[in-house]
This record gives structure tokens, C-alpha cells and sequence, in this order.
């Protein structure tokens, strides 16, 4: 039987742009659609069915956007950037946009400009109020507006008075404004991908240093299969401040891929991946996709609280355990709530110093397992008990060795009393949440649900925390030691 292609659209302009600049992309195989705005807004689906491995479109690397293809670094000067510190961190991709978008249809990226967002519903443009409805949640101490100002401040703004030649002093105010600037920092971090750096790249260009900016919405993996080399969609922060790391993060550009960010993502339904080749980048189907099906791409898995900081959304998916949220979300547990949910030692500022020489974190992330159940993360234990255990201190001092993750009783009401901390900082309870989302999100404001769904998922992972630290607690103190250590071993360091 043969296979009859549905009829082929007129190209849309962002299309007809894409394929004049040297992109390839197979119309009779995908489509652009618009979806509801609470399920990604526009996204892309196959119209046949395509096989695991067949490629879906390819950018050439001329087509990415960064500050290695944007002209302005060369014309500003290359010791000038660097002098300006426009290689740290985003500040000189975001002014790249910026200038190539006042440019107009003289930008190489016109087409591309015309169809990326004007609007975002991430916090950072939400007012007072909707902030609130965060209280307690990760979200807004990372939301990065006052450093990003300060940024702007400091070097966008000076570099950009600095050259009238380049920068229309009569459009400043509507092109090279704060309020741009954050415009185009959102972009980069809602549709941005971590690209390799070419061999013979200046060592100054791009360079991370002084990165005080999330990582960028997709990166790019080490493994390939053949023949192209995989575009990473996992940010690996792990070892941050590494010899390594720098290295690693020295090797990479953070770029806008046109096409390929207009895919949707959802928690654990990729089915596309980037890869390198050496004139492109290719998105290539990572398993069968069925016509009709959307295309995803990969967000890492992100728990909802960065979903909705970077991209504005929220995963509402069925849970192991009953109810709907995203199965990735975690909760945060800082170093300071700990120190404050105990009787702190005297020399409690000399432990938390040690800790940190030796490579220790002072947030702790917590998370739950597949089947939804809580494992306490062996970093957090370990501090725990460096803070709540004289001799576990005075030994992990003595032989230069972090403390064992062990669940002593006193690290258990330390850490149980600090859950309760935590859940104290919100300004609702889970139950209440619940109730109010069984009462009807479909009414609630997009922010305020937004929210919501963010409170209730970091809310459910602190309580079954705090439920498996009393557990444990009840065991070692009705004498059964032995039984609540061995319950408490396995766990892993929590990730950030």
C-alpha cells in the first residue's frame, strides 16, 4: 500500500528564510503548528511517520547566532570586548542581538528575529504580587535581575555609549534599553543551546568566566553515535569550579540555533537530539516518531521550578504516587537552615569554612526516587552531621576526610527540624495547595497556577523528606539503631 503525504503548506517566511540561508528541512516530514500557550505554544509535529535515526532538519554553522558569527565583535574590536568584558558570561551575546535585530533586514538573522518571542511569562516580568504567590519556592532568589542589571549597568550600557558609530545614539533608548537587554537574555535563556567551540577558536572569546547567568536551555553531549557528534541536552553542574570544568566551559559557546528551538520539551518524551557535523548541526530522530506525533526536545528533565524561571511553563504530568506535577521536581535545602534548625557550635563558622575548602556545597538538593519515595542525599547527611557531631568534626578535621553520611540521631532532628523550617517558609500548606488546585486551576491565573504547581511540587518532596527523616528518627530511638542506619544508606549526593 502506498503512503499518500498529506498536501504540502505555502512555506511560511521564517521557512523560505531558513532554506535561502543554506537550511534543510524536510516540509513533507514536519510542520510548525500553534499549540495553547499551556502546552508550549508552538511546537512542531511529524507528518509522516519517521524512522529512528533519518535526520529531521539541519542549521548550517553560519546560521547559528553567536558572538563568533555576529559581526559586531570584530567591528567593536576584539582587545576591546575582551577589555569590556563582553566574553563573561552573556553580556556580549545579548548585545549581539540586540545590535543585529536594530539592524533590521540588514542582519543576516532578520527572519530569524521576526519570529522569537516579544512577550515571556517567566517571573522575571511578573510584578509584586504574582511574585508572591512564590514565597518559599527556589524561584525567585534565582531569577538573576539584579545581576543582570548590574551587568548592564557596568559594561553593556558603557561599551554601547562608548561606540556611536555602532550604536545609533537616537536609538538607544528603544533598542539598547534595560528593558531589551532583558528581552534578549530571556531568549538566551529559554531557547539557547551550548555549542563546541572550533579548535583554533581566541581563548578570550566566550569564555565563561565570571558567569553569574544559568546555564543555556540545551547543551550539547559528549557521546555520538555516527556519523555527527551529539548536541548536549543535559547541563552538568556537578563539578563547577573544577579544574576540569573550566576547561570544559573554556571549549563551549553558548548560541541561538534558528528552528531547532522551536521544539517543545517534555519531561522524559525526547525523541530528537542535536548533533555535530563538521557544516552543520543536525536534529535527528532518536527513536520512531509516529505521524501526527509532536517533536520533543530536551530541557534535562528539569523540575517545574526551573521550567517556569527559564521557559514560562510547567510540567503537569500523573505521578507514581497519585496526583499530577512534574516526577523531577526537587526542593532546595540550604546551609544556613540547618545551622539555624540546631543548637550551632561554637565554632560552627570554622566548620562550614572546612566544608567548603573541601569541595562541599551549601545547597543541598533533594529529590525523590522513581517510585516517589525519599532517600536522604549523602552530602546533606554528611553535613549534617559535621555540624551536629563533635567527634564526627574533630575526625573528618584530623584526617582531612568529609564525615560519613551517617543518620545519628542527633544529624536526624537537625534535619527534621530543618524540613519543617523550610516548609514554614512557604505561606501555605501542601494540603491547602491541593485543595485549592482540586477546587479548579482551570480558573486561576496562568501565574498564579503557574506557581501553585511550583509550591506543590518542591512542598511533596520536602514532606516526604521530613516523613522518612522522623521514620528513621522513631527507629533509633525506640532502639532499633542498627535497623534505621541501614534504612538511611544508599543515598546519593543531592544535585544541583
Amino acid at each position: 500500500m502506498s503512503l499518500t503525504q498529506p498536501p504540502l503548506p505555502e512555506t511560511p517566511p521564517f521557512l523560505a528564510w531558513f532554506q535561502a540561508h543554506g537550511g534543510q528541512i524536510d516540509l513533507a516530514a514536519i510542520d510548525i503548528v500553534a499549540f495553547p500557550a499551556a502546552e508550549g505554544g508552538r511546537g512542531v509535529v511529524a507528518r509522516v511517520d519517521i524512522p529512528e535515526g533519518q535526520a529531521v532538519f539541519a542549521v548550517p554553522r553560519a546560521l547559528v547566532l553567536s558572538t563568533r558569527t555576529s559581526a559586531l565583535r570584530a567591528r567593536f574590536g576584539v582587545k576591546e570586548w575582551a577589555a569590556a568584558r563582553l566574553h563573561e558570561g552573556w553580556s556580549g551575546l545579548i548585545l549581539c542581538m540586540m545590535w543585529e535585530e536594530a539592524r533590521g533586514g540588514a542582519s543576516e538573522w532578520a527572519g530569524y528575529f521576526e519570529i522569537l518571542p516579544t512577550k515571556f511569562d517567566t517571573p522575571m516580568f511578573w510584578d509584586a504580587a504574582d511574585l508572591a504567590e512564590l514565597q518559599g519556592t527556589a524561584v525567585v532568589d534565582k531569577l538573576g535581575r539584579e545581576q543582570a542589571e548590574k551587568d548592564y549597568a557596568e559594561k553593556v550600557r558603557p561599551a554601547i555609549e562608548s561606540r556611536p558609530d555602532l550604536f545609533d545614539p537616537a536609538e538607544v533608548e528603544a533598542r539598547y534599553s534595560l528593558a531589551v537587554y532583558h528581552l534578549q537574555g530571556s531568549r538566551i535563556l529559554s531557547r539557547s543551546f551550548t555549542l563546541q567551540k572550533d579548535a583554533d577558536e581566541d581563548e578570550d572569546e566566550d569564555a565563561g568566566a565570571g558567569d553569574t547567568s544559568v546555564g543555556s536551555a540545551m547543551d550539547v553531549e559528549a557521546d555520538a553515535p555516527a556519523p555527527a557528534e551529539e548536541a548536549h541536552g543535559e547541563h552538568d553542574e556537578d563539578e563547577e569550579g573544577s579544574e576540569d570544568s573550566d576547561e570544559e566551559e573554556d571549549a563551549v559557546v553558548v548560541a541561538m540555533v534558528p528552528l531547532a528551538d522551536m521544539l517543545n520539551a517534555r519531561y522524559q518524551s525526547e525523541n530528537v537530539k542535536l548533533f555535530y557535523e563538521p557544516e552543520c548541526l543536525k536534529m535527528i530522530a532518536t527513536k520512531p516518531i509516529k505521524a501526527g506525533e509532536q517533536i520533543w526536545n530536551t530541557y534535562q528533565d528539569l523540575p517545574n521550578s526551573e521550567l517556569l524561571r527559564g521557559f514560562g511553563h510547567v510540567d503537569w504530568l500523573p505521578l507514581p504516587g497519585g496526583g499530577h506535577g512534574n516526577p523531577g521536581d526537587v526542593a532546595e535545602m540550604r546551609a544556613d537552615v540547618l545551622v539555624k534548625a540546631g543548637a550551632a557550635p561554637a565554632d560552627v563558622e570554622a566548620r562550614i569554612d572546612w566544608w567548603l575548602e573541601e569541595g562541599g556545597d551549601d545547597v543541598f538538593v533533594l529529590e525523590l526516587q522513581e517510585d516517589g519515595t525519599a532517600e536522604l542525599p549523602e552530602d546533606l547527611l554528611a553535613f549534617t552531621q559535621l555540624l551536629a557531631d563533635d567527634t564526627a568534626w574533630a575526625r573528618a578535621r584530623d584526617k582531612g576526610r568529609m564525615p560519613k553520611p551517617v543518620a545519628s540521631a542527633p544529624a536526624l532532628r537537625v534535619l527534621h527540624a530543618a524540613l519543617g523550617a523550610r516548609l514554614g517558609a512557604y505561606a501555605t500548606t501542601l494540603a491547602e495547595d491541593t485543595a485549592r488546585a482540586a477546587a479548579g486551576m482551570g480558573e486561576m491565573r496562568t501565574n498564579a497556577r503557574h506557581a501553585l504547581v511550583v509550591r506543590m511540587g518542591e512542598k511533596r518532596v520536602l514532606e516526604a523528606h521530613r516523613t522518612r527523616v522522623g521514620a528513621l528518627l522513631s527507629a533509633l530511638e525506640g532502639g532499633g539503631k542498627r535497623k534505621a542506619e541501614a534504612q538511611a544508606g544508599g543515598g546519593k549526593r543531592g544535585r544541583r
